[in-house]
Formats: C-alpha cells, structure tokens, sequence
C-alpha cells in the first residue's frame, strides 16, 4: 500500500497523512491507472447523483483536473505552446519548459477540454466513460514514463531511471478489470487502441520538436489521452 499511497501523493490533492518515500513510486510507476480508478470513483460519486447530462459533463470535467491538482492540465498548456512555437528545436524546447503560459497552451487546453466535455456528455453512460478514460490516461502516462528519453533533468528522468521496459505491460494488465463494467467488448477495443496510439504518437511528436520527453509531455499524455478515449467511445 505504501507505494499506492506515494502514487495518489505524486497524482492527487487527497490529504493522505505523513509524506510517503518517493520512490516507492518511483520503483513501481507501473501502478498509475490504480490512480485513475481511484480518482474516477471519486468523482463518479458526485456525477452519479446529478440528473442534468450537460451539468453531470461539466461537474466531472471539473473533478478530474481539480483533483489532480491541475498538475497534468498544466503539462498540457505547455506541450502546447512547444508544439505551436516557431523555430527550431531550441525554441521549441524552450518555450515548452519556461514559465508562461502562450496561445499554443491556451488553445490546447481549450480544445481538450471541449473535446473531454462532448465526449463526456455524448457517451451512452457517463460514469462508464469516465472510468475508462481517467484509467486509460494513467496507462499513457505509465508507457511515456518507460519509454520516453528524457531531455532534461526533472521528476520525469527520475521517474525514467527507475523504469523498467516491462512496466508498460503490467500497466496493461491493470486495465483488465475494465472489463466488468457495463461496455460491450468492442467499445473496449476502441479504447484499448487509442489508449496506445495517443501515447505512441506523443513520443514520436515529442523526439521530432524537443529530443525526447519531459513531466509536461507525460502530463500532456494523460489529458489527451483521457479526452480522445472518452470521444472515441462516444463515436463508436
């Protein structure tokens, strides 16, 4: 339990006592969608008791960045000014890491939002989707953890030191459990398979504009990667 604990630290605002060792994750970061089945059961609470779709969306768009803290919402607004930023890759790599916010992160969190919301409102049960999606994210961020070369020094190349190349694959194994929820096994595959393009696709982005990954790319990964899930089961 202690590692799950120093996990939902690292992910999470719940007030969980005494400061866990860090790297209690960090030897075991194979465990983060135990974090998303976590935080989506949280706000499923809330969202289940709210009869409104359009408001239940909003409230469960709410309780996922706010209780992570905004702390991956934040990657993302800085994966974007990096993608959007004119210039080689110095640049790039310079605006993706400093501290103000530009056009680029401000668009990319406006367009994953959007996309997170309609998904959520369109999908045929709500609280199924938002499962889904919150553990499906923590799978992405698992994948980049492992694979994604940092470029820097930060908690991401910390992370990665500690990193097997098999982690991604007991990250899988705890996405089984998906399985008993009310989704037809198709829905499952759809997810299962943006679930692995959305951080494939990242890694390869991310080694063309920056030289490899850092935190903001891997907390980029876990909010686009919950929003395209959640908008792919509503198409399907």
């Amino acid at each position: 339990m202690r590692p799950v604990l120093s996990l939902l630290q690292f992910t999470t605002i719940i007030p969980l006592g005494k400061p866990q060792d860090f790297d209690l994750f960090a030897r075991h970061s194979w465990i983060f969608p135990v974090a998303g089945y976590i935080i989506a059961l949280l706000v499923a609470v809330p969202v289940f008791f709210i009869v409104d779709k359009i408001l239940a969306a909003a409230v469960a768009v709410a309780g996922v960045i706010l209780l992570s803290g905004a702390h991956h919402f934040d990657g993302l607004l800085d994966f974007g000014d990096g993608l959007m930023a004119q210039g080689d890759r110095e640049k790039r790599t310079r605006a993706l890491t400093d501290r103000y916010v530009g056009a680029g992160g401000i668009a990319a969190g406006i367009v994953i939002t959007l996309l997170l919301f309609a998904g959520l409102h369109a999908a045929a049960s709500m609280i199924s989707a938002l499962i889904i999606g919150e553990v499906t994210a923590k799978f992405s961020m698992a994948f980049l953890t492992a694979y994604g070369t940092p470029f820097k020094e930060g908690m991401h190349s910390y992370l990665h030191r500690f990193a097997k190349p098999y982690f991604p694959f007991l990250s899988l194994l705890l996405c089984i459990p998906l399985v008993l929820l009310p989704v037809s096994l198709f829905h499952l595959a759809v997810a299962a398979t943006v679930m692995i393009l959305c951080p494939v696709m990242l890694l390869v982005l991310s080694e063309r504009f920056f030289g490899g990954v850092n935190g903001d790319v891997v907390g980029a990964a876990n909010e686009i990667t919950r929003a395209l899930v959640i908008v792919a089961l509503a198409l399907a």
